[in-house]
């Protein structure tokens, strides 16, 4: 067939074939062109960076500092408190939900004020009633940027108005956004398309200034704009298991925040998949059952449904078994007999527990005195007290009745 390929000049097709398709997977695995200046994907589970450009660059960030003011006010409160709207007088330009001075409104609607609507007016209330006083919150802000390990982060104000103080990075915001999204509260607010507050003067409902979050496989995250800052977004989604931070800073216009974080994810996406560390039924070891002769038990792993996510073409490494040498019953099916380290590079992500695949029960006396007599040492030791035995016979027998040697004279008479 080869022979025929190269006569008919088919060879020369196939290879511009199999060029085309080298062009197309490089192509698919080629970083989508991003506008920003600065901006940054990673894997939630495991931080792995997908894309990055200029990621630790400070910037200005406009409202993405309310992420901070998020973060504090769901540590040092809870969402079912109520608090008295403070005095704030915004500008026209500013976002806000038009609190009343002394209103009150609980924290969980403060919070869907602050990361839906982007409001100013619900992020002084919040940084005030946290802790007596903006100064005070702008401290412990910088103070859990420390603790947080954002390195090239610092506030001035609890809102995101331009000051040359008031800075972070595509890094730092990614970190903080993964922090943020250990609060049930915060994942489930930032998802929502709209949001009605149902506390207060009166009932607001409030757009998702976000509206990224339209599409199916986005769920979050943060808006921002200021002339200084430019427009920035802070993204999440999630598909198929998998879930993704972006951060885009400095973008031209809302729209190419938008197209930025967009191609960031879609291309992101492409890049990992959920794999398992053991398949189904894998047998890990087995350990002879005591008392049993021949008889083992098959180990298992006890959470073989559990998936791990890897990039494409990354496999995971089983870097570490403990199971038992020998075991002894009883012992009930999917009882923890050891473990299973699971790695992922030189990293230990994962120890999974090794189980019994059956039921040992308790081995009697009758099962353990058979055990006892086909051991190969009982075996030998049989053997040889059986041979000491007919030695220990056969010198009686020629020692005679009274213990004394017997003589051949003494055995045989003599002949006539």
């Amino acid at each position: 067939m080869i022979r025929a390929l190269l006569r008919g000049g088919a060879l020369a097709a196939v290879l511009v074939l199999a060029l085309a398709g080298a062009a197309t997977a490089a192509a698919a695995t080629k970083s989508p062109e991003v506008s920003a200046p600065s901006a940054l994907v990673v894997e939630a589970s495991t931080a792995d960076v997908a894309y990055d450009k200029a990621p630790t660059g400070r910037r200005q960030i406009a409202s993405a500092t309310k992420l901070m003011t998020a973060l504090l006010t769901l540590e040092r409160s809870r969402p079912s408190a109520v608090f008295r709207a403070v005095r704030y007088r915004a500008l026209p330009v500013e976002s806000k939900i038009n609190l009343r001075p002394g209103e009150r409104m609980t924290v969980a609607d403060l919070l869907r004020g602050l990361l839906i609507e982007s409001a100013n007016d619900a992020a002084v209330t919040l940084a005030e009633r946290v802790s007596g006083s903006r100064p005070a919150f702008v401290k412990a802000m910088n103070v859990r940027a420390q603790q947080l390990g954002l390195r090239d982060t610092h506030y001035t104000n609890p809102i995101g108005l331009d000051a040359p103080g008031n800075y972070s990075s595509a890094r730092d915001l990614v970190r903080l956004t993964l922090r943020l999204r250990a609060f049930e509260f915060f994942r489930r607010t930032v998802a929502r398309e709209s949001v009605t507050l149902r506390s207060g003067d009166r009932p607001r409902t409030l757009e998702n200034r976000n509206r990224l979050v339209r599409l199916p496989q986005v769920n979050g995250v943060k808006t921002g704009h200021t002339q200084q800052a430019g427009y920035v977004l802070i993204g999440s989604g999630r598909r198929r298991g998998i879930t993704l931070v972006s951060a885009v800073l400095g973008a031209p216009s809302e729209a190419a925040r938008e197209t930025d974080t967009r191609r960031l994810l879609a291309w992101a996406f492409t890049l990992y998949q959920r794999v398992r560390a053991v398949a189904p039924g894998e047998v890990l070891a087995s350990a002879p059952i005591r008392y049993r002769r021949g008889a083992e038990l098959d180990l298992v792993a006890g959470d073989n449904s559990r998936r791990f996510i890897v990039r494409k073409g990354q496999a995971l490494r089983r870097c570490g078994l403990d199971a038992p040498a020998e075991v002894t019953g009883p012992i009930r099916r999917g009882q923890k007999l050891g473990t299973l380290k699971v790695c992922r590079g030189k990293e230990t992500i994962a120890t999974l527990p090794v189980v019994a695949s059956a039921d040992v029960p308790e081995a009697g006396a009758a099962v353990r005195t058979k055990d006892w007599f086909t051991r190969p040492l009982t075996l030998v030791l049989v053997v040889l007290l059986g041979l000491g035995g007919s030695v220990l016979l056969a010198r009686a027998r020629r020692r005679g009745p009274n213990g004394r040697r017997r003589s051949r004279t003494d055995s045989e008479p003599e002949a006539a």
